[in-house]
């Protein structure tokens, strides 16, 4: 009878929402999307700007997905740690923290835990992964903490016995961080540490660039201009191939500048202006099939997606773009977008390029 009635109850729920959204205006419709959309992005949480599961952090066999968050802070992600220190997760809303808590708190290791170090545990950092999902994890230090005092704890004899392969998963955590340790101090001592981070930069520019001019096909869908226009409350004509001039810098902002790192100024380099101002071809004719063009697109697919999801409200937009997809500038990501001069002002506006 219970469940009947429940069931009663959700189904004239349904009905009843379905009948108010057939009462609304398209225009009310659209205003509730809006504001559930900026709900949705309003949430306090920090934003990864680097990192995926399927690119975990590996000590020897384990494996514990990571990422940096926008502020720089590298995080581990809850239960990866959990996983690899050989404790089974729990059922906790926090990703399984529970049990992490549990054992932090517990009395065989509580004396070789710090205060500080247990409250750090009872608060993950909650998060957006570059996916879009929400995931909970610890700065990557607390994790070193915690097998330092996994082993210490051993040491003293004070360990359960179910609980000594945890200890023997901290041992090999430990050495794993002792061995990548050493060979970032050796590179920052030795100078080599800038080498490395150019032979980086010079790895994404191999995988991004190509080495001719591509054939053109229609890159950029006509939705990134109507959203774009929408955005900035200007009137977009579909038959016209000519944007404002302006137009042009949005897409070097939002596209080109956050695509990946020194990706625009190369592709500037070998597709410069001539004397009358026009480049060879369009940018992205030099980037590869396999990498820098598939990147384009799905940085493109990404943009439209933060177009929608403001609507019509440029500063939403702006926000949540500098968040998610920040821009790449000298190799380091920049979050503050600074409108181009004379950004709205009616002689740039007036100034056609086409584009596409």
């Amino acid at each position: 009878m219970l469940g009947e009635k429940m069931s009663e109850n959700s189904e004239g729920k349904a009905r009843g929402g379905f009948a108010r959204a057939e009462i609304l205006t398209p225009e009310q419709r659209k205003e509730i999307a809006v504001k559930a959309a900026k709900t949705r992005w309003a949430e306090d949480v920090a934003l990864a700007t680097h990192g995926s599961a399927d690119h975990p952090l590996r000590v020897g066999d384990l494996e514990i997905p990571c990422y940096v968050l926008a502020d720089g802070r590298r995080v581990l992600h809850h239960r990866g740690m959990v996983s690899a220190l050989g404790m089974a997760r729990g059922g906790s809303s926090k990703g399984g923290g529970d049990r992490l808590v549990h054992f932090i708190t517990g009395k065989s290791i509580k004396e070789c835990i710090s205060s500080a170090l247990e409250e750090v545990t009872k608060n993950p950092i909650k998060f957006r992964a570059p996916n879009g999902k929400l995931a909970y994890g610890y700065e990557a230090q607390i994790l070193a903490d915690i097998c330092d005092a996994v082993l210490a704890a051993r040491k003293k004899g004070v360990l359960q016995k179910q609980q000594l392969h945890i200890a023997e998963r901290c041992e090999i955590l430990v050495r794993g961080f002792a061995r990548v340790g050493i060979i970032a101090l050796v590179d920052e001592a030795t100078g080599y540490q800038a080498v490395r981070e150019r032979d980086a930069l010079n790895k994404i520019l191999e995988n991004f660039i190509a080495k001719e001019l591509q054939p053109w096909v229609k890159t950029f869908p006509d939705e990134f201009y109507q959203n774009l226009f929408k955005l900035r409350g200007w009137s977009y004509k579909p038959l016209n191939p000519k944007k404002p001039g302006v137009v042009a810098y949005y897409t070097v902002d939002l596209i080109y500048e956050r695509l990946a790192p020194g990706v625009l100024d190369e592709l500037k380099r070998i597709n410069p202006k001539n004397e009358k101002g026009r480049r060879k071809g369009k940018l992205f004719q030099y980037l590869t099939k396999e990498i820098g063009y598939q990147k384009l697109k799905e940085h493109i697919s990404s943009v439209m997606a933060l177009q929608r999801a403001c609507g019509d409200d440029w500063n939403l937009f702006m926000t949540m773009i500098n968040r998610a997809l920040p821009k790449h500038i000298d190799g380091k990501q920049m979050r503050l977008f600074v409108s181009p001069a004379s950004v709205d002002g009616q002689e740039m506006l007036n100034q056609s390029y086409e584009l596409d």
